[in-house]
């Protein structure tokens, strides 16, 4: 991917070569709402870089394009099995006999619901957050708690006390905060790697044009964009879905322009469009 000289800074004016490809996310009154249709014109959209192929790389483009944006989907990651399924599968033989199933990402729901045709009815079901849990009701699970912040440690928070044990399925890569904390207040735990994320390839990748910006899902897109998209042109926004993925993201060398509300890839892109569109007079060069 090509440098250049930086030409703005997070609260600087936009050049005025690529202020035209922000003024498709202009419209009075702020961000368009999803679903409304962009009048047709000669600007270009903003290029957005999306990280991940599938089902969900294909939802997100959709909402980009709904907001007036270019999706670009370069897959830099995807799932395989675990090394070893045996726990895996001596985990899905026993489900019935698990207090709650646990989960923490919408690939955790896919891989366990592809075994399972559906959770036994005792069988509670806590999701991380909303995304996750629309995945865990989308396989035909009933969700019994989402905690009200979308972080591993409020459901461990969130969790009620329980006897029985707690299946955790995750990615072979997942921090040890969920695991940790639900121990830590007594609760067993069947910590069980349902599949790992990998990188897509080693080649560094190249678009046709510069992003205006690309959006970091998960500490391993992180890394994968490090690795193989740096440098990055300095009008390219590095856009987080949450805290904990833009500390991840300065830990693997990125700057971070834009940190989403929630962490829904759709308030994601609702922050992207606001940070390119800078209407406050303080935005535009008045630090």
């Amino acid at each position: 991917m090509r440098a250049g000289p930086s030409c703005r800074s997070t609260r600087g004016r936009w050049p005025r070569g690529r202020r035209a490809a922000r003024e498709r996310c202009r419209r009075p009154g702020g961000p368009r709402r999803l679903g409304e249709v962009e009048p047709v014109t000669d600007t270009p959209a903003p290029v957005v870089v999306i990280p991940r192929g599938g089902a969900w790389g294909e939802r997100v483009a959709t909402a980009a394009r709904q907001r007036g944006l270019d999706p670009r989907v370069v897959p830099l990651i995807t799932t395989e099995p675990p090394l070893d399924c045996g726990p895996l599968d001596r985990a899905v033989a026993r489900v019935a006999g698990y207090a709650w199933v646990v989960v923490t990402s919408a690939t955790a729901v896919t891989v366990l619901a592809e075994r399972v045709a559906g959770l036994p009815s005792g069988v509670c079901v806590a999701a991380v957050g909303e995304p996750t849990a629309r995945a865990a009701r989308a396989a035909g699970w009933v969700v019994d708690l989402v905690p009200e912040q979308a972080s591993a440690a409020a459901l461990v928070e969130a969790l009620p006390d329980t006897d029985g044990t707690v299946l955790f399925p995750r990615s072979e890569i997942a921090a040890p905060t969920l695991v940790d904390g639900l121990r830590a207040r007594g609760i067993d735990v069947d910590d069980v790697v349902a599949y790992r994320t990998v990188g897509t390839g080693d080649e560094p990748i190249t678009l046709d044009a510069v992003p205006d910006a690309v959006l970091v899902t998960s500490g391993s897109v992180a890394r994968e964009i490090a690795r193989r998209m740096t440098p990055l042109d300095p009008r390219t926004l590095v856009a987080c879905i949450g805290p904990g993925t833009a500390a991840d993201a300065r830990a693997a060398g990125l700057p971070v322009h834009v940190v989403g509300p929630t962490r829904s890839a759709e308030a994601l892109l609702d922050a992207v469009v606001e940070a390119l569109n800078p209407t406050a007079p303080e935005q535009e060069g008045h630090p």
